[in-house]
């Protein structure tokens, strides 16, 4: 074989390679958004089994007031607790702003949740506007059997902005 030939022929099984590479890696993306789009529908519905349905076993989980839960079942449980109770009716509306892939199996995912609708809000946690509660959730993803799961997440309240002094 020619070098010529033989150095083409490396360049096109480079692109193919790296075509299939952003394929998989565009469904990865759809996969996820997905999963944020099912997880959203879930709080809409105020279903906390459905809502904690992509967590593993042992997830981490952090919520708005700080306060850390060990496992799915826990994340359950508290999220069917405040389902009942402070966001009751409550409605959410999820955005993606940044999604990286650490690796073929790792990711993490930011979102901004902007809740409406809920009747009361957790000890130290304000409105970031009237009506508006908005929270920044960061989740750490790891694809298992092909699925892409949470290991770990963090819900941070965002603060309403300071008013102007006189």
């Amino acid at each position: 074989m020619s070098r010529i030939l033989r150095a083409t022929s490396l360049v096109a099984l480079s692109l193919l390679f790296t075509a299939c590479a952003h394929a998989d890696r565009a469904q990865d993306e759809l996969s996820i958004r997905q999963m944020v789009a099912a997880q959203t529908e879930a709080w809409n519905r105020q279903d906390a089994a459905a809502w904690t349905a992509d967590f593993v076993d042992d997830a981490d989980f952090v919520n708005i007031v700080g306060t850390p839960f060990a496992g799915r079942q826990q994340i359950e449980e508290r999220h069917a607790a405040i389902f009942n109770s402070l966001f009751k009716g409550s409605h959410a509306e999820v955005t993606v702003r940044r999604l990286v892939f650490l690796g073929e199996d790792v990711a993490v995912v930011d979102t901004t949740h902007d809740v409406t609708r809920y009747q009361g809000l957790p000890p130290g946690v304000q409105a970031t506007e009237p009506g508006l509660l908005r929270t920044q959730m960061k989740y750490v993803l790891r694809r298992m059997d092909g699925t892409w799961r949470i290991v770990a997440g963090q819900n941070t309240d965002e603060k309403p902005r300071p008013q102007p002094q006189p």
